[in-house]
């Protein structure tokens, strides 16, 4: 069995520099003030219409917006209504969705305290959407801001009532896995999070700000590009195991990629890098040690996670099956961990 060994460094992007994730569209040229609703304004027919919806999910690895996954939105809303919410930013991805195919309107709404969050306004806004996409930024900001009020009741509403889709990218998309990495401390980098699984620094909610069918047991990250994220996400899994006796699942998605599951848990991979799909290798395969200040230890013969890889396309043709956690078009390895060394086997 040819094995790798991947030693984590220091010194790498920040959580603030890796998900501060703006469209690349022209820019707003005048400061914009969001009104009373948070709105900061909208683009098309400010006419609520209700279109025939069908619900879907869109994880996005941050940086450059897949277009592809916005009109696969954009198709399973019905060409109705298009909400970006954010707590940080601006209207910018106003005239890039509303560009991208047929949508009655797209408004960007600022929530950016538990005021706004609670405003039944805003509430009545996400609730008429026929599709909800979370963009870039803090994380942290949105667990602060929104859990426990009114957008977190509107969007449950939206995904599994009346079944539209949604997504987000970056942080929005580090908030759709039913467990997510809250960074409500500071950042934690893979050097850190391997030699002490315990660092204050790893924060790991479990979500009941959203309930996202398929992603149950699942935590999500983004820029997987950078390689630092890469065993971070093998100490959260690995946490997860320990913590709450679960078989525990990641997602981790590379820049300009975008994983679209739709309503019965298959999906396609968008865009121009990778998406990673991690699964603890069985029940039994749990972590030999992950204690506090001391290295995670996650041998188990050098296939303690199991990841699937699947590289995106123009067209989505390669997929990945959320129901039983197989994939098309992709490729197989293992991860594991040797006292603070994560390390790749095939």
């Amino acid at each position: 069995m040819r094995h790798l060994l991947i030693f984590a460094t220091t010194g790498l992007l920040s959580l603030a520099a890796c998900q501060s994730d703006p469209p690349v569209v022209s820019p707003t040229t005048t400061t914009i003030e969001a009104d009373a609703t948070g709105s900061l304004g909208l683009v098309g027919d400010a006419a609520d219409v209700s279109r025939t919806t069908a619900g879907g999910t869109v994880l996005m690895g941050g940086s450059t917006d897949v277009d592809a996954a916005f009109q696969w939105m954009i198709t399973k809303a019905g060409g109705g209504d298009f909400l970006i919410l954010r707590a940080t930013g601006t209207d910018a991805y106003n005239a890039y969705v509303y560009g991208l195919g047929n949508v009655n309107s797209c408004e960007t709404l600022l929530i950016n305290s538990r005021t706004l969050a609670n405003d039944p306004q805003v509430e009545a806004k996400i609730r008429g959407a026929e599709a909800v996409f979370i963009a870039g930024g803090d994380q942290a900001k949105y667990v602060n801001f929104w859990k426990d009020t009114k957008v977190e009741d509107a969007l449950n509403y939206v995904r599994n009532t009346k079944r539209c889709p949604i997504g987000g990218t970056s942080a929005g998309n580090a908030i759709m896995g039913r467990y997510y990495y809250s960074a409500l401390n500071e950042t934690i980098t893979s050097a850190a999070a391997l030699d002490n699984p315990y660092d204050p620094n790893i924060t790991i909610g479990v979500n009941d700000f959203l309930d996202n069918p398929y992603l149950a047991n699942t935590i999500t990250d983004d820029h997987f590009n950078n390689p630092d994220r890469r065993g971070r996400l093998v100490t959260f899994l690995a946490r997860m195991s320990k913590d709450k006796g679960i078989v525990p699942r990641g997602v981790g998605l590379d820049e300009v990629t975008a994983v679209c599951i739709d309503a019965n848990g298959a999906s396609q991979v968008f865009g121009s890098g990778t998406a990673f799909f991690l699964q603890q290798n069985g029940g039994s395969n749990t972590p030999e040690r992950c204690v506090a200040r001391a290295s995670l230890d996650w041998y188990r013969g050098r296939q303690a996670v199991k990841v699937y890889k699947v590289v995106g396309t123009a067209t989505g043709t390669n997929t990945f099956n959320f129901n039983n956690w197989t994939g098309t078009g992709g490729s197989s390895q293992y991860y594991y961990v040797d006292r603070a060394a994560l390390g790749v086997s095939y």
